[in-house]
Protein backbone atom coordinates (compact mmCIF):
# COMPACT_ATOMS: atom_id res chain seq x y z
CA UNK A 1 0.00 0.00 0.00
CA UNK A 2 1.50 3.37 -0.92
CA UNK A 3 2.36 5.43 2.20
CA UNK A 4 -0.28 8.14 1.06
CA UNK A 5 -3.49 5.46 1.56
CA UNK A 6 -2.14 4.48 5.14
CA UNK A 7 -4.08 5.58 7.63
CA UNK A 8 -1.87 7.69 9.95
CA UNK A 9 -3.03 5.98 13.76
CA UNK A 10 -1.33 9.08 15.30
CA UNK A 11 -3.68 11.37 13.52
CA UNK A 12 -6.79 8.76 13.86
CA UNK A 13 -6.50 8.31 17.63
CA UNK A 14 -6.06 12.18 18.03
CA UNK A 15 -9.20 12.52 15.83
CA UNK A 16 -10.78 9.90 18.10
CA UNK A 17 -9.97 11.94 21.47
CA UNK A 18 -10.83 14.76 20.00
CA UNK A 19 -14.53 13.97 18.81
CA UNK A 20 -15.19 12.39 22.57
CA UNK A 21 -17.60 15.28 23.64
CA UNK A 22 -19.27 14.69 20.65
CA UNK A 23 -19.81 11.41 20.35
CA UNK A 24 -21.22 11.24 24.10
CA UNK A 25 -23.45 14.16 23.20
CA UNK A 26 -24.34 11.51 20.12
CA UNK A 27 -24.77 8.90 22.34
CA UNK A 28 -27.51 10.68 24.15
CA UNK A 29 -29.28 11.78 21.03
CA UNK A 30 -29.31 7.70 19.97
CA UNK A 31 -30.86 6.81 23.01
CA UNK A 32 -33.72 9.36 21.97
CA UNK A 33 -34.05 8.33 18.29
CA UNK A 34 -34.28 4.68 19.59
CA UNK A 35 -37.45 5.68 22.10
CA UNK A 36 -38.91 8.14 19.82
CA UNK A 37 -38.99 5.22 16.67
CA UNK A 38 -40.19 2.68 18.75
CA UNK A 39 -43.39 4.83 19.91
CA UNK A 40 -43.42 5.92 16.25
CA UNK A 41 -44.26 2.12 15.55
CA UNK A 42 -40.46 0.88 14.10
CA UNK A 43 -39.71 -2.21 15.43
CA UNK A 44 -36.13 -2.07 17.32
CA UNK A 45 -34.59 -3.69 14.78
CA UNK A 46 -35.51 -1.42 12.22
CA UNK A 47 -34.63 1.36 14.21
CA UNK A 48 -30.64 -0.08 14.90
CA UNK A 49 -30.56 -1.10 10.92
CA UNK A 50 -31.76 2.76 10.14
CA UNK A 51 -28.82 3.94 12.26
CA UNK A 52 -26.25 1.40 11.06
CA UNK A 53 -26.82 2.55 7.95
CA UNK A 54 -28.05 6.03 7.33
CA UNK A 55 -26.22 7.31 10.37
CA UNK A 56 -27.46 10.68 10.57
CA UNK A 57 -29.33 11.70 12.92
CA UNK A 58 -31.54 15.29 11.58
CA UNK A 59 -32.26 12.49 8.64
CA UNK A 60 -33.62 10.11 10.66
CA UNK A 61 -35.52 12.02 13.15
CA UNK A 62 -36.92 14.01 10.22
CA UNK A 63 -38.22 10.74 8.38
CA UNK A 64 -39.32 8.57 11.75
CA UNK A 65 -41.75 12.11 12.22
CA UNK A 66 -43.20 12.55 8.86
CA UNK A 67 -43.76 8.22 8.93
CA UNK A 68 -45.16 9.12 12.47
CA UNK A 69 -47.81 11.47 11.29
CA UNK A 70 -49.07 9.25 8.65
CA UNK A 71 -46.56 10.67 6.20
CA UNK A 72 -45.56 8.22 3.17
CA UNK A 73 -42.43 6.97 2.83
CA UNK A 74 -41.64 8.39 -0.27
CA UNK A 75 -42.41 12.04 1.43
CA UNK A 76 -39.55 10.52 4.67
CA UNK A 77 -37.01 9.67 2.14
CA UNK A 78 -37.28 13.01 0.35
CA UNK A 79 -37.05 15.27 3.34
CA UNK A 80 -34.17 12.86 4.41
CA UNK A 81 -32.22 13.40 1.38
CA UNK A 82 -32.58 17.55 1.38
CA UNK A 83 -31.49 17.43 5.10
CA UNK A 84 -28.37 15.33 3.94
CA UNK A 85 -28.11 17.21 0.95
CA UNK A 86 -25.04 19.24 3.01
CA UNK A 87 -22.55 15.97 2.77
CA UNK A 88 -22.86 17.06 -1.07
CA UNK A 89 -20.86 19.89 -1.37
CA UNK A 90 -18.89 19.12 1.82
CA UNK A 91 -17.62 15.85 0.21
CA UNK A 92 -16.64 17.87 -2.70
CA UNK A 93 -14.80 19.43 -0.54
CA UNK A 94 -12.81 16.44 1.06
CA UNK A 95 -12.57 14.94 -2.36
CA UNK A 96 -8.84 15.54 -3.34
CA UNK A 97 -7.99 14.69 0.18
CA UNK A 98 -8.91 11.19 -0.30
CA UNK A 99 -6.46 8.98 -2.29
CA UNK A 100 -7.78 6.07 -5.02
CA UNK A 101 -10.20 6.38 -7.94
CA UNK A 102 -13.62 7.42 -7.45
CA UNK A 103 -15.51 4.12 -6.30
CA UNK A 104 -12.54 4.19 -3.23
CA UNK A 105 -12.80 7.71 -2.62
CA UNK A 106 -17.04 7.67 -2.65
CA UNK A 107 -16.62 4.64 0.06
CA UNK A 108 -13.98 6.81 2.04
CA UNK A 109 -16.32 9.74 1.94
CA UNK A 110 -19.32 7.80 3.68
CA UNK A 111 -16.86 9.00 7.42
CA UNK A 112 -18.09 11.89 7.33
CA UNK A 113 -20.27 13.82 9.64
CA UNK A 114 -20.48 17.44 10.51
CA UNK A 115 -18.54 17.55 13.38
CA UNK A 116 -16.09 15.14 11.69
CA UNK A 117 -15.29 17.00 8.80
CA UNK A 118 -15.51 20.48 10.49
CA UNK A 119 -12.32 18.87 12.57
CA UNK A 120 -10.57 17.42 10.25
CA UNK A 121 -10.19 20.79 8.14
CA UNK A 122 -6.77 21.85 7.82
CA UNK A 123 -7.47 25.54 6.92
CA UNK A 124 -6.06 25.34 3.53
CA UNK A 125 -8.72 23.44 1.65
CA UNK A 126 -7.32 20.34 2.51
CA UNK A 127 -8.41 17.63 4.94
CA UNK A 128 -6.43 15.23 7.42
CA UNK A 129 -8.44 11.92 6.21
CA UNK A 130 -6.85 9.59 9.16
CA UNK A 131 -8.28 12.39 11.72
CA UNK A 132 -11.44 12.70 10.17
CA UNK A 133 -11.77 8.80 10.12
CA UNK A 134 -10.87 8.35 14.14
CA UNK A 135 -13.59 11.10 14.77
CA UNK A 136 -16.24 9.44 12.84
CA UNK A 137 -15.64 6.80 13.97
CA UNK A 138 -16.35 6.69 17.82
CA UNK A 139 -19.19 8.69 16.72
CA UNK A 140 -20.69 5.58 15.61
CA UNK A 141 -19.77 3.46 17.71
CA UNK A 142 -21.84 6.04 20.32
CA UNK A 143 -24.85 6.21 17.51
CA UNK A 144 -25.04 2.67 17.30
CA UNK A 145 -25.02 1.69 20.75
CA UNK A 146 -27.29 4.90 22.36
CA UNK A 147 -29.84 3.46 19.29
CA UNK A 148 -29.44 0.01 20.53
CA UNK A 149 -30.04 1.23 24.17
CA UNK A 150 -32.82 3.44 23.40
CA UNK A 151 -34.68 0.95 21.19
CA UNK A 152 -34.12 -1.87 23.30
CA UNK A 153 -34.73 -0.22 26.37
CA UNK A 154 -37.57 2.21 25.76
CA UNK A 155 -39.85 1.02 27.76
CA UNK A 156 -37.44 1.59 30.64
CA UNK A 157 -36.66 5.17 29.74
CA UNK A 158 -40.12 6.66 29.44
CA UNK A 159 -40.51 9.72 27.66
CA UNK A 160 -37.31 11.18 26.36
CA UNK A 161 -39.03 14.58 26.88
CA UNK A 162 -39.01 13.61 30.81
CA UNK A 163 -35.35 12.96 30.46
CA UNK A 164 -34.50 15.88 28.84
CA UNK A 165 -33.01 13.81 25.86
CA UNK A 166 -35.47 16.06 23.71
CA UNK A 167 -33.24 18.62 24.69
CA UNK A 168 -29.98 17.36 23.33
CA UNK A 169 -31.16 17.00 19.35
CA UNK A 170 -31.42 20.44 18.61
CA UNK A 171 -28.65 21.60 21.57
CA UNK A 172 -26.54 19.73 19.49
CA UNK A 173 -26.81 20.58 15.94
CA UNK A 174 -27.68 24.25 17.74
CA UNK A 175 -23.32 23.97 18.64
CA UNK A 176 -22.23 23.09 15.10
CA UNK A 177 -24.19 25.79 13.38
CA UNK A 178 -22.72 28.29 15.30
CA UNK A 179 -19.32 26.56 14.50
CA UNK A 180 -20.22 26.78 10.69
CA UNK A 181 -21.49 30.78 10.54
CA UNK A 182 -18.92 32.79 10.02
CA UNK A 183 -19.98 35.66 7.65
CA UNK A 184 -23.03 37.35 7.42
CA UNK A 185 -24.18 34.79 4.11
CA UNK A 186 -23.64 31.80 6.43
CA UNK A 187 -26.20 33.47 9.44
CA UNK A 188 -28.58 34.76 6.98
CA UNK A 189 -29.14 31.29 5.33
CA UNK A 190 -29.32 29.59 8.94
CA UNK A 191 -31.58 32.66 9.82
CA UNK A 192 -33.74 32.09 6.74
CA UNK A 193 -34.29 28.24 7.29
CA UNK A 194 -34.82 28.82 11.28
CA UNK A 195 -37.67 31.76 9.66
CA UNK A 196 -39.15 29.05 7.30
CA UNK A 197 -39.76 26.39 9.92
CA UNK A 198 -41.10 28.35 12.68
CA UNK A 199 -43.62 30.18 10.22
CA UNK A 200 -44.81 26.39 9.19
CA UNK A 201 -44.29 24.62 12.82
CA UNK A 202 -48.29 25.64 13.69
CA UNK A 203 -50.18 24.18 11.12
CA UNK A 204 -48.28 21.04 9.46
CA UNK A 205 -47.20 18.22 10.42
CA UNK A 206 -43.97 17.52 12.13
CA UNK A 207 -41.47 16.43 10.00
CA UNK A 208 -42.76 19.20 7.26
CA UNK A 209 -40.98 22.17 8.79
CA UNK A 210 -37.77 20.83 8.37
CA UNK A 211 -38.41 19.45 4.68
CA UNK A 212 -39.11 23.32 3.71
CA UNK A 213 -36.39 24.44 5.85
CA UNK A 214 -33.96 22.50 4.10
CA UNK A 215 -34.13 24.52 0.97
CA UNK A 216 -32.72 27.64 2.58
CA UNK A 217 -29.79 25.54 2.05
CA UNK A 218 -29.72 26.08 -1.82
CA UNK A 219 -29.05 29.51 -0.81
CA UNK A 220 -25.31 28.34 0.48
CA UNK A 221 -24.62 26.75 -3.35
CA UNK A 222 -24.75 29.87 -5.13
CA UNK A 223 -20.69 30.04 -6.03
CA UNK A 224 -19.33 33.71 -5.00
CA UNK A 225 -18.40 35.60 -8.24
CA UNK A 226 -14.34 35.79 -8.22
CA UNK A 227 -13.04 39.56 -7.79
CA UNK A 228 -11.69 40.43 -11.14
CA UNK A 229 -8.53 43.35 -9.97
Amino acid sequence: MAPEQRIDRTAFRAGARAAVPFAIAGGMVAISFGVVAGDAGFSGLAAIVMSAIVFAGSAQFASVAIIAHGGAAGAAIIAAALVNARFLPMGIALGPSLPGGPVKRALQGQAVVDASWAMAAQGDGRFDRSYLFGATAIQYATWLSGTIIGAVAGGLIGDPETLGLDAIFPAFFLALLLAEIKDGRTLGVAALGAGIALVLVPFTPAGIPVLVASVAALVGLRRRQPVVA
